[in-house]
């Protein structure tokens, strides 16, 4: 799959044609708005924009469908090509059940974003460790086989699943979390004050709720009977624990949480985290960099969380539970203020 087609060169359609162009595919595309045109081709996502759609598809041996998901159900309905087609919306049965007849089609999926839209925040690295899941169209397994290829070689990983299992996962762990992120900061918005006293745990709970609204309306809207569903399911649980609060029953109310301590907790490999303290002076993120090549540590994850009004901040960092050590040696010895670590 040499020449790559893409259609839609927003986020993820420009950071995909940096990826595959770094890997050593032609990418050809086109989009019908004239700033993401723009902005592509300054990203260095593609070889060649054209202003129509079917010459973009010329020679094409992978066409990506990156649009918005109406326009991608549109589009697997009427596309002719000999190429194999591939999308990357986040609901997958609209658009399975749309795919055109005799159409080489492979559903996709990557489950990887920012709150930024547009090519302007394109990365050819957002792929990284991602989940990119693919769900198969009835064609011949040379086409999975290719798409899971490709997909390993911009550094994601692969899951294939059916269009019905993905579209209830993705309600339960994406669309939900999107819907409680926005209810989360109207609610918050009706106490006076309350921005001012919101820390780390409400940013982080709450980052998604910048994404761009009208993207995110029509995923789901696409997906509505499973995010009712959903919903459902989180309002009968909510239900449940508030009940306990308003009996006062301090050890169910523990035990609840409790045990969402205990599945949160299995998601991920052991690690250990360390804030750092940070000043509101130049270098202080050189400083953390020359402890951690001093260190040698593995690090797995970092959040920064400025401070309300400006002004420095805490820099959490996430290491091997076994490295911490090592960790805080190092910074200490470049002269950080430490906040304690967790596993």
């Amino acid at each position: 799959m040499d020449r790559v087609a893409i259609l839609g060169t927003g986020l993820i359609g420009a950071s995909l044609g940096i990826a595959l162009r770094g890997r050593g595919h032609r990418v050809d595309a086109w989009d019908p708005d004239p700033s993401s045109r723009r902005g592509a081709e300054e990203v260095g996502a593609v070889d060649r924009m054209h202003d129509r759609l079917g010459d973009a598809l010329d020679g094409a041996d992978l066409v990506i469908l990156a649009g918005p998901v109406q326009a991608i159900v549109e589009t697997v309905a009427e596309i002719e090509t000999p190429a194999l087609v591939t999308d990357v919306a986040g609901v997958k049965g609209p658009v399975m059940s749309a795919v055109r007849p005799g159409l080489r089609f492979v559903g996709g999926h990557p489950m990887a974003g920012r709150e930024t839209a547009g090519p302007a925040g394109a990365s050819g690295s957002l792929f990284r460790g991602a989940t990119w899941v693919l769900t198969p169209g009835g064609g011949p397994d040379a086409d999975l086989e290719a798409m899971v290829e490709l997909v390993e070689g911009i550094g994601a990983v692969p899951r294939v699943m059916d269009a019905a299992t993905h579209d209830a996962v993705v309600a339960a762990v994406s669309h939900l979390p999107q819907l409680l992120a926005s209810v989360l900061v109207e609610t918050a918005a009706t106490r006076p004050d309350a921005f001012d006293l919101a820390a780390g745990g409400f940013r982080d709970l709450t980052r998604v709720a910048l994404s761009d609204p009208g993207w995110w309306a029509e995923i789901l809207v696409a997906n509505r009977a499973e995010v009712a569903a959903a919903v459902a399911e989180l309002v009968a649980a909510l239900g449940s624990l508030t009940e306990l609060i308003e009996r006062g029953d301090v050890a169910a109310v523990a035990e609840a949480l409790g045990r969402a301590r205990k599945t949160r907790g299995s998601l991920r490999a052991p690690v250990a985290a360390v804030g750092v303290v940070l000043e509101d002076e130049p270098g202080e993120i050189a400083r953390v960099g020359h402890a951690l090549e001093r260190s040698g540590v593995d690090l797995r994850d970092l959040q920064l969380r400025h401070a309300t009004h400006g002004g420095g901040g805490v820099l959490t960092l996430s290491v091997r539970a076994e490295e911490l050590a090592r960790l805080r040696v190092a910074l200490e010895t470049e002269g950080f203020t430490l906040l304690g670590s967790a596993v």
